[in-house]
């Protein structure tokens, strides 16, 4: 076809793929249910395509006013951490699910890799949604998605966790925000929670029995045995139990995550690393003002790992600042612009 092709009636199938006419031949791209749906004989490439879903691809098939053309398949690469972080949720007591939208024998092949406990596969984007809704009749569900097709279900989930580097659409609709594409961060920020509202119930109770112990004497219910409490005991004593509590919630900063099924290998989660302090043989600073939330600095971060040369970034939302590690030089002026497309203004970059 000529590079100036004709292209009309471009349509996108939910679930399926895309239909167009193309220089008036009605052109097909899509799975193997778009194919059968309208009249495409797969024949041999249907055997193939299926070997291929097996060893965990998914195959895409073309075709041209109902002949096939050919099939390519394509696949997502699992991240090294992926099966470690679904082992340590496993092991924390959590049944891990895995939705998607790809064929059974593509979705069984992830799952042996991955070691999900259970696969839900060929899931349209309104069906995910669905999903959520009948795992949660059984108990409390977290989402983890990054993609628009995830967003009705990261809503609905009890828990909504995006990945930072994931669409705008599937952050807003998050609950909590990971900074970094690594699966591991989702265990970690769970210890986390698990810790701080640990925390919480050791203060409260201190407190409480505190409270329940001292009021009393103040007040002199113990008078009749002789039992006084000196007004001046009982301040100090009031601010001896604010310190106790503040220094109990203190201890959280030196908290660091701890992983019993992760293999001895497994590369070490972004919880333990200090981005900021970590060297680096070049980097940039970018001092950043309008940000407000960590939705902000989702974008930010994002804006700026898609500049060419940028391996990483780091954000602080305290500090106003975005730190841009580089793998070779890069124009003061594209990082600014980078950030500035977001809406935020860069006051300079050192």
């Amino acid at each position: 076809m000529a590079a100036d092709a004709r292209v009309e009636g471009f349509m996108q199938v939910s679930g399926e793929g895309l239909s167009a006419a193309v220089d008036d031949a009605a052109v097909l791209a899509g799975n193997l249910r778009m194919m059968e749906a309208h009249g495409v004989d797969a024949g041999e490439m249907g055997a193939r395509a299926q070997r291929l879903a097996d060893d965990g691809k998914t195959p895409l098939f073309f075709a041209a006013d109902g002949r096939l053309l050919g099939v390519i398949a394509v696949a997502d690469t699992v991240k090294p951490t992926s099966r470690a972080a679904v082992a340590e949720l496993k092991a924390m007591g959590i049944r891990t699910v895995m939705l998607t939208g790809d064929n059974e024998r593509t979705a069984a092949a992830i799952q042996r890799e991955v070691g999900a406990d259970e696969v839900i596969a060929g899931v349209l984007p309104e069906g995910k949604e669905r999903e959520i809704r009948r795992l949660a009749e059984r108990g409390r569900v977290a989402m983890v998605g990054d993609g628009i097709n995830d967003a009705p279900a990261l809503a609905r989930a009890d828990i909504g966790i995006a990945i930072g580097a994931g669409t705008d659409v599937a952050i807003e609709s998050a609950d909590v925000v990971l900074m970094r594409s690594d699966l591991m961060d989702v265990p970690a920020a769970i210890q986390l929670s698990r810790a701080t509202l640990r925390n919480i119930k050791q203060n409260l109770f201190w407190a409480l029995v505190y409270n329940a112990v001292c009021i009393p004497v103040a007040a002199g219910a113990l008078a009749f045995a002789g039992v006084n409490l000196n007004p001046m005991i009982a301040a100090a004593a009031m601010s001896l139990s604010s310190v106790c509590v503040v220094s109990n919630a203190l201890r959280l900063r030196g908290w660091q995550p701890r992983f019993t099924a992760a293999p001895a290998d497994a590369p070490a989660p972004a919880v333990k690393e200090d981005p900021i302090t970590k060297e680096s043989a070049m980097e940039k600073t970018l001092h950043v003002e309008g940000m407000m939330c960590q939705h902000c600095v989702a974008r930010v971060k994002k804006a700026l790992e898609a500049v060419d040369g940028v391996e990483e970034a780091v954000v602080d939302l305290d500090a106003k600042t975005a730190v841009a590690k580089l793998a070779h030089e890069v124009d003061d002026a594209t990082l600014k612009a980078a950030v500035e497309e977001q809406d935020y203004e860069v006051t300079g970059v050192e």
